[in-house]
C-alpha cells in the first residue's frame, strides 16, 4: 500500500511517519489490491487536538475516517480501529459487491483548491466522477464515508440520485 502523509501547520517528523506506515499496514489483510491501494493521511493541529483523517480509495468504494485527540499516536491508533470497524461491519456488503464484479467502477474525488475570488461562505469545494452504482452500493458509500448524504449516478436510469439518511434511521432517494 502506497501511504502518503501530509501535515496541515505540522511538520511530520520520521517517526510520525513511520508509526503511522506501521499501523495502516495492518490493512492490507483486508484488501485484495494492496499494489494499487493508495492511502492519504492528513494531520491538522487545532488548538490542543491531533485531527487525524486517513482516506484509502479502492475500486468499488472509499474508506475513510477521521479522529481528533491530543496525542498523534493514540489518534493514529483510533483511526485505525475505526477503518477496521468500518470493514468488519460491510464486509459483507463489500463481498456481494465483488460478486456482482462492479470493480469496474473507479470514484475519483478531486479537492479543488479554493480561489480567492470565491464568496467567503463557500468553506470547501470538491469535484467528483459520477460513476453508474445500485442504491445498495449508494448507501455503503454513504456509510463508509460517514456522511449524511450521497450523490451518485443510478445504474438504471442513469440520472444523477441522491441517497440521504433520514431523522428516523431510515434511508431517502431524491431522484432528478
Amino acid at each position: 500500500m502506497d501511504i502518503m502523509i501530509r501535515g496541515s501547520k505540522l511538520e511530520i517528523t520520521e517517526a510520525m511517519e513511520a508509526y503511522a506506515k506501521e499501523k495502516l499496514s495492518k490493512l492490507e489483510k483486508y484488501l485484495d489490491e494492496t499494489e494499487k491501494a493508495k492511502a492519504t493521511v492528513l494531520v491538522k493541529v487545532r488548538d490542543y487536538l491531533n485531527k487525524v483523517e486517513v482516506t484509502i480509495p479502492l475500486k468499488s468504494l472509499i474508506l475513510r475516517a477521521e479522529v481528533s485527540n491530543e496525542d498523534y499516536y493514540a489518534a493514529i491508533d483510533l483511526v485505525i480501529d475505526k477503518l477496521e470497524r468500518q470493514i468488519r461491519k460491510n464486509k459483507t456488503r463489500i463481498a456481494s459487491n465483488k460478486k456482482k464484479e462492479l470493480r469496474d467502477f473507479a470514484y475519483n474525488y478531486i479537492e479543488e483548491l479554493e480561489d480567492e475570488t470565491q464568496e467567503e461562505k463557500v468553506v470547501k469545494r470538491k469535484k467528483i466522477d459520477l460513476k453508474p452504482m445500485s442504491e445498495e452500493e449508494a448507501i455503503l458509500q454513504m456509510e463508509l464515508l460517514g456522511h449524511s448524504f450521497y450523490l451518485y449516478k443510478d445504474a438504471e436510469t442513469n440520472q444523477p440520485t441522491v441517497v440521504y439518511r433520514r431523522k428516523d434511521g431510515d434511508y431517502g432517494v431524491i431522484e432528478s
